[in-house]
């Protein structure tokens, strides 16, 4: 009896070999976790951080201490925005910077035309001036024409050639403006002061075909008496008042830039 129940306890006794069932059972999980992170290795990195967490928090930690705040997941139409807000920014920058490039280029043929206008300009005869308009240059009738006439004046062709020397070699929109006083014309030629002031600026146009300046580029356009700088009231005031003006845009007023608007976008218009 005794053997027996030797026999029985050898049998029956622990069994020290049970630890491998809770290793196995913990290499599993631990396959497992390495699983799921390599299956989110490429998929959005504010996804990845929530899910760590999550894990990190099951199988290291119950405190929420010892846990990294998960990065804020943005939506796509924010992320959209952001991209509109940026290229906005971008454009403006561009934007901006051509408007200064343009502008050291208005500066430079400024002084250009002032040197080559210089003598008259000392005279009185022709005035320039910037804004930002453009370049206006103006030059008084009587040094390019002869009273009530549009026709140019032989020694005119020399200044106006000086202009157009100088804006033949740029993109800017020229308008020629004829400008008259107010006393009253009606001859054969010219019914009006409108006719007349319309003539003499073409006439100044044409020289500037003549002489390089691409025709798209060039408007004729008669004010008459309507524009007056001086008073009509005194001999010096009517003569002031007859000129012609070449003015320099320094933007084509025809073209509009486009600049995409979103909510936050702030620009200047050019």
């Amino acid at each position: 009896m005794l053997k027996r129940r030797k026999q029985s306890n050898d049998e029956y006794g622990d069994n020290h070999e049970r630890w491998l069932v809770s290793y196995a059972d913990f290499i599993t999980l631990l396959f497992a976790f390495f699983v799921v992170m390599y299956a989110v290795s490429s998929v959005n990195e504010g996804k990845y951080h929530v899910l760590s967490n999550s894990l990190i928090n099951a199988f290291k930690s119950n405190n929420p201490s010892n846990l990294m705040p998960p990065r804020s997941i943005e939506s796509p139409s924010v992320n959209i925005q952001k991209s509109h807000q940026a290229d906005s920014i971008k454009l403006i920058e561009n934007l901006s910077f051509m408007k200064e490039k343009k502008q050291e280029k208005m500066k430079s043929m400024a002084k250009d035309i002032l040197t080559a206008l210089e003598p008259l300009i000392t005279d009185g005869q022709v005035r320039v001036t910037q804004s930002a308009l453009g370049i206006s240059v103006e030059i008084n009738a009587s040094v390019l024409f002869s009273p009530g006439q549009a026709k140019l004046a032989e020694n005119s062709s020399l200044t106006l050639q000086a202009v157009a020397h100088v804006i033949k070699g740029h993109e800017h929109e020229i308008h020629v403006e004829g400008h008259t006083d107010n006393v009253p014309i009606h001859t054969d030629s010219f019914l009006s002061n409108w006719e007349l002031s319309t003539a003499r600026a073409s006439s100044v146009i044409r020289l500037f075909i003549e002489n390089g300046v691409e025709a798209y580029r060039l408007t004729a356009i008669g004010y008459a008496e309507n524009r007056p700088i001086e008073t009509n009231e005194t001999l010096e005031g009517r003569k002031r008042n007859r000129r012609v003006t070449v003015m320099i845009l320094s933007a084509d007023p025809n073209k509009v830039t486009e600049i995409p608007i979103t909510e936050d976008a702030k620009f200047e218009e050019y």
